[in-house]
Parts: C-alpha cells; sequence; structure tokens
C-alpha cells in the first residue's frame, strides 16, 4: 500500500524559457497568450527541413562570466541560470543552513548536446588535435547538477535523472523523497535542456516527431489540437527549492509538492503505450499518496506535447484516472505557448502550476482549437479559466512522460486559498 508523502513546501524559483528570463516574466506572457516559438534565423539552420523552435530570451546568459561560458555547455548554463534564481529567493530561509544537507537534483533529457555536435564538427575537419579537452566534462548530463553545486558551495548531494521528457519532474519527485528519507533538509530541484542545434534538430525531425510549420512558428504547436503534427523544441531551464513542511517557517511558502506518482510503459522506446495504461499508474500513484481523489482537483496540467500518438495516450489515461472529473476539470496544454523543453519541462510546468493555484488562473491551451474530437477532455482552449477553491486549498495535478515509457505525475497544491490579481 502506497505510504502518504511528507508534502514538500516550494520556498523558492527560477526558470528561463522561450516566454520570458525569469518565473514572473513568464508568467506574464503565458497569461497574455504570447508564443515563444519562432523561425531560426541563424545560418547553421537554413538547409534543415524544421526551422523553428523556442529559445530563451537574448542575453539571459550574460550573468554568466565568459570562462564559464567557454567551459561549459548551454545546458549547465540555464541550469545555473535557473538556480541562483531560486537560490537568491531562499533569503533568510538559508542562512544557518548546513550546506552538507542541501542538495541538488537537476535532469536533463540528453545533457551537453550542444558540445557532442560541436566537437564531433571539430574533430572531423581538424583532428584529435582540435578537440576541446574539457569535452567530457562539458557534456555529460550530471554536468548541470556539478555546477549549480559548485557555484553554491552546496555539499548533501548532486543528482541526475535522465529520463527524457520526465527528467525534470523525476527531479521534483526524488528531491521530495530526499527529504521525506531525512537525507537533505533543503533541495534544488528542476531540469534543464539546449537541444536547439543543429544535432538536436536533424535528429528529432528525422523521426518525424517534430512540427514542420515552418510558416507559421506561432501556429506550430498544437497540443490536443486537432491539427497538431508534432512537438517543437525548445531550450530552458526551471528550479524549484523545496523544504520539509514542518521545517518551512510560516508564509515562506510559494506552493506545495504534495505527492509524485510514477511507472513504465514497457511497451517502446519512443511510442507511448496507445490507452494509457501505465500512465493512469502513475496518476492513480499521486493521487494515492497525496490523499487525494479526482473530485478534489482544480484543473489539470497535462504533458501534451502535440504528437498525435502521445496527446491520445495521455487523454486517455486522464480520462481512466479521473473518471467523470474528467468532464469539467479544466486542462492546461503549456507546450502550445513553450514548445517543449525535453528535460527541462516538467520543472519550467511546474512552475507555472503552483502560480496559477496562487492566482487562481489557468492559462489557456494556444493552438489546441479547434479540438481534436477524439480528446475527450475539457482543455481550456478559449483562454484562461478562473480556478475553484471551493474545497479549500486549490490542488492540481502536473503530468510529465518520456521515450521509454518513463511517467510521472505530481499533485501540487497553492500556498493559500487566493483570489486572482
Amino acid at each position: 500500500m502506497a505510504l502518504r508523502a511528507e508534502p514538500a513546501a516550494v520556498v523558492g524559483w527560477g526558470s528561463l524559457n522561450p516566454l520570458g528570463a525569469d518565473a514572473n516574466s513568464t508568467w506574464d506572457a503565458v497569461i497574455a497568450g504570447h508564443s515563444g516559438i519562432q523561425t531560426l534565423q541563424a545560418p547553421w539552420s537554413e538547409d534543415l527541413p524544421v526551422r523553428l523552435a523556442g529559445c530563451v530570451p537574448t542575453g539571459a546568459l550574460d550573468s554568466l562570466p565568459p570562462l564559464l561560458r567557454r567551459r561549459s555547455d548551454r545546458c549547465a548554463q540555464l541550469a545555473l541560470v535557473a538556480a541562483r534564481q531560486a537560490w537568491a529567493m531562499t533569503g533568510p530561509i538559508t542562512q544557518g543552513l548546513d550546506p552538507s544537507r542541501i542538495a541538488v537534483v537537476i535532469g536533463t533529457g540528453i545533457g551537453g548536446l550542444a558540445t557532442m555536435h560541436d566537437q564531433h564538427t571539430q574533430l572531423s575537419t581538424g583532428g584529435p588535435s582540435r578537440v576541446n579537452p574539457l569535452t567530457v566534462p562539458m557534456l555529460i548530463p550530471d554536468a548541470a547538477a556539478g555546477q549549480v553545486a559548485i557555484e553554491l558551495g552546496l555539499l548533501g548531494g548532486a543528482h541526475t535523472p535522465v529520463s527524457a521528457c520526465a527528467s525534470g519532474a523525476e527531479a521534483l519527485m526524488l528531491g521530495q523523497m530526499l527529504l521525506n528519507d531525512d537525507r537533505a533538509d533543503l533541495v534544488l530541484a528542476g531540469g534543464s535542456e539546449a537541444p536547439v542545434n543543429r544535432l538536436g534538430l536533424v535528429g528529432f525531425a528525422a523521426m518525424r516527431a517534430l512540427s514542420s510549420r515552418n510558416d507559421a512558428p506561432d501556429q506550430a504547436s498544437r497540443p490536443y489540437g486537432l491539427g497538431r503534427d508534432g512537438f517543437v523544441l525548445s531550450e530552458g531551464a526551471g528550479v524549484l527549492a523545496l523544504m520539509r513542511q514542518r521545517d518551512t517557517p510560516a508564509g515562506a511558502d510559494l506552493g506545495w509538492l504534495l505527492a509524485s506518482g510514477s511507472s513504465s510503459d514497457a511497451h517502446h522506446i519512443v511510442a507511448p503505450e496507445p490507452q494509457g495504461l501505465q500512465a493512469s499508474r502513475a496518476i492513480d500513484d499521486a493521487l494515492r499518496r497525496a490523499d487525494v481523489s479526482p473530485s478534489d482537483l482544480c484543473g489539470v496540467q497535462a504533458h501534451a506535447t502535440g504528437t498525435s500518438l502521445g496527446d491520445l495516450a495521455e487523454a486517455r489515461a486522464l480520462r481512466r484516472s479521473l473518471g467523470s472529473a474528467a468532464d469539467h476539470l479544466p486542462v492546461c496544454a503549456p507546450k502550445g505557448q513553450l514548445g517543449h523543453l525535453l528535460g527541462g519541462a516538467g520543472a519550467v510546468e511546474t512552475i507555472l502550476a503552483l502560480q496559477a493555484l496562487r492566482l487562481g488562473v489557468l492559462p489557456g491551451s494556444l493552438n489546441a482549437d479547434p479540438l481534436d474530437p477524439e480528446v475527450e477532455l475539457a482543455v481550456a482552449n478559449q483562454g484562461p479559466v478562473q480556478l475553484s477553491s471551493d474545497q479549500g486549498q486549490r490542488l492540481l495535478l502536473k503530468n510529465a512522460f518520456g521515450f521509454g515509457g518513463h511517467n510521472i505525475s505530481l499533485v501540487l497544491a497553492g500556498s493559500t486559498p487566493a483570489q486572482p490579481g
């Protein structure tokens, strides 16, 4: 029987993504209905079949020293900026904490993909002597977690779940487990990805996973939409600072991670189990560990990437787990605006979900109208939806699924019942 998890308070967060260089600007852009997807203008993209992506705002990494930028992959750089933002928000909470009791968990789906591509090019064109001696420490997936721990002097362990597009959400699950097991008193947990480069775009395009709407980038990412033709590749990072409930000062929380559920499809390395049977198990696991029923929820934030098979599998999983509650629970699909941040998606989107709970407004799902009639969910495709607080503290279900059949579901709660605005 699943044990009830001890809630983890979110006491800080940091985010940079195609819609903003921090969490607040991201929320403003999301609620305004903006798209972060753009046509690529760089010369390296001119001959690619897919020439659209989501990139972080220009200058978002300028705060990093030039030497660090030369010696680290963009994936680690994004994580470091997001972690700095989250760490700054913890303020007085972290004063006096033992650094050996503060852990880092930064997930990624791939890691240093740009470094891998660049250094292979150097090897192919210039020979072995042209390869950067820092190639390996720059491209390894755990570089982001290591850089964060080094930068902030955190000694409580640096961990890196690599579970494709579920990595960021799995990092949050692992962070809560570290707190529940008394291995840390505070955890910086999240995810980062920097796949917008020649190798990343060619690789995903070759497997026909990406939308090819090069002439209409803001309409390309269409989760749950009838005309969807694949996801849009994006970069970014999100990091959340987590603490145990009993250690959190009164009024210091920004929201709560109540519980996490997980499962694996054991079906296919890329395609999801089409009926969402195991994804449904992850949802059920999270609800059970949070001691929450579907009727207690006020909304759902879906994984919904905009692929034909993936969106239907998730819709079926939600319908199976939520039952009749799926008829009216509003569903938000943020990738319509953000694109797909792969290993960074779960964390960046969780911050948005917690902001929605705090403000009582669930963002709309861009490009989900007209809705695929096979998606039997109350998708918010007509703009933002006011969230009910009839149950007291607002509760929301958040999904993240990844290639290989990795399924993670989170149950999130708002800090206090709040009025919009």
